[in-house]
């Protein structure tokens, strides 16, 4: 959880998982969609309860071979903006390091 507020006002809560690209469960998935793992984590890791209002809540699901799902992504994607943002740095967001579909890429 942010111990200050992310968007609105609103604190962020993200619960993050790592799955195995290569397990059974998931080995016809990921052999014909790159973040196809990832992605189901994320998509299990939504509440089935609405939270407080006062929270923004992101699912943040990686696999084991580097995919990352896609709210992963994003998030990684507004931190390393606002990196960029809060220090003026055009290449401040390249100390972070965000995935594309099955690779690390320099954030900037």
């Amino acid at each position: 959880m942010t111990l200050i507020p992310w968007r609105l006002g609103r604190s962020l809560l993200w619960d993050g998982t790592c799955v195995d690209t290569l397990a059974a469960s998931h080995i016809q998935a990921t052999s014909s969609m790159v973040d196809a793992a990832a992605t189901s984590a994320e998509q299990a890791k939504r509440p089935d309860e609405n939270l407080d209002s006062s929270f923004i809540f992101v699912p943040f699901g990686v696999e084991t071979l580097g995919p990352w799902g896609p709210e992963a992504r994003a998030l990684f994607k507004e931190l390393s903006k606002r990196v960029i943002e809060s220090t003026g740095a055009p290449g401040a967001g390249s100390y972070l390091v965000w995935p594309s579909k099955g690779a690390m890429l320099p954030a900037s």
